[in-house]
C-alpha cells in the first residue's frame, strides 16, 4: 500500500507548540492519517494515497481553534517505505504498559514487572515495522482494556483493519479458540503474522490481505469483532462486520474516533439491531461496547 507523508510546519508562540500539534494531529486521525512523528518544526503525517483529500485536509485547518498567532502550513510527498519503518528497525520502542496486567513489548526492549504487577502479566511482543498498533496510542489502549475486560474462553474473533495483529493476540492470548484478521495494507497482513508467530499463536489465527469485502467471501458469524478504524470507515463498514456477528450473543467493540462521532457510531449500530452496552474515553478518544440484539 502507498503512502503520503504530510509535512506539517507549524509556527506559533512555543508555549503553544505542543497543543498545536496534538490538535493537528488528532484531527487528521479523523480524516484517514494512521501515524505520525515529531519534526523540529512539528510532525510528519501519514495517510494512504487512495485516503488522501486535500480539500478536507484544507477545511479541517481552517477550523483549527486557535488564533492569528498559529499558522499550519504542509506539504505532501510520496512516503519512502524503507525511510519510513528505519526508526522501528534501529530504536524500536520501550514497552508499554496498557494496564497493570498488559504489556506491549518488542524484542529489543523487555518489560521488567515489579510484584505489584503480579503473577498473571500478559506479555505482547510486537514488531511493529509498518503497521499501527503498538499500545501507545490511545485508541488501541482503549481496545486492548475492552478486551481483557471480556470472558474469551474458547470464543471465535473477527479483528478488522488488524494492523500490527495485536487485538487478535491480545485476545488469543486470553484464552480466545481463533481470530480471522484482515487489513488492506499488505504491509501490515503480513506483520500481524509476523507478529502472530513471534507471540506462539500463528496456529489459530488467519490473516487475509483486503478491505471489508473480503468478508463476503467468509461464511461464518463470530463471538466478538474488533475494529480501530477511522469513523468514515467504520460507518461504511459496520453492516458487513453486523453480518458477521453472533446473534444476540456477540459483541462488537469499535475505536479509532474522537468522543464527539460516538453518537454516530451509536446511530449506526441501533439501527444495524446493536445497543451500546458501555463506553470508555481516553483524552478526545473513545471506544464502544456493543451488543447484538438480532
Amino acid at each position: 500500500m502507498k503512502y503520503y507523508e504530510v509535512d506539517f510546519n507549524i509556527d506559533c508562540p512555543a508555549d503553544l507548540k505542543g497543543d498545536v500539534c496534538d490538535v493537528v494531529a488528532a484531527l487528521a486521525g479523523g480524516i484517514g492519517f494512521e501515524s505520525f512523528t515529531d519534526t523540529s518544526h512539528g510532525i510528519c503525517g501519514y495517510v494512504q494515497q487512495q485516503d488522501f483529500d486535500a480539500s478536507q485536509l484544507d477545511a479541517m485547518l481552517a477550523q483549527l481553534p486557535f488564533g492569528d498567532d498559529v499558522s499550519v502550513s504542509y506539504k505532501v510527498l510520496p512516503a519512502d517505505e524503507a525511510d519510513w519503518n528505519a526508526p522501528w528497525e534501529k530504536e524500536g520502542f520501550e514497552p508499554i504498559w496498557v494496564d497493570s496486567q498488559l504489556v506491549v513489548h518488542d524484542g529489543k526492549h523487555l518489560p521488567h514487572p515489579t510484584p505489584e504487577h503480579g503473577d498473571d502479566i500478559i506479555q505482547i511482543e510486537i514488531d511493529a515495522k509498518l503497521a499501527f498498533g503498538t499500545g501507545n496510542h490511545e485508541t488501541t489502549r482503549l481496545m486492548c482494556n475492552a478486551l481483557t475486560g471480556l470472558h474469551l474462553d474458547g470464543k471465535t474473533i473477527l479483528d478488522c483493519g488488524t494492523g500490527t495483529g495485536i487485538l487478535s493476540i491480545v485476545a488469543l492470548k486470553k484464552g480466545a479458540a481463533r481470530a480471522v484478521a484482515y487489513d488492506i495494507d499488505d504491509w501490515s497482513a503480513i506483520n500481524a503474522m509476523h507478529n502472530a508467530v513471534l507471540n506462539h499463536v500463528d496456529s489459530r489465527i488467519t490473516v487475509y490481505q483486503g478491505d471489508a469485502s473480503i468478508l463476503d467471501n467468509i461464511d461464518e458469524q463470530f463471538d466478538v469483532v474488533v475494529a480501530n478504524i477511522n469513523r468514515n470507515i467504520l460507518l461504511a463498514d459496520m453492516p458487513r462486520m453486523h453480518q458477521h456477528l453472533r446473534p444476540q450473543e456477540g459483541i462488537l467493540l469499535l475505536s479509532g474516533f474522537y468522543a464527539d462521532d460516538a453518537p454516530l457510531l451509536e446511530e449506526q449500530a441501533l439501527a444495524l439491531g446493536m445497543t451500546k452496552v458501555d463506553e470508555w474515553v481516553d483524552k478526545d478518544w473513545a471506544c464502544l461496547k456493543m451488543k447484538n440484539e438480532k
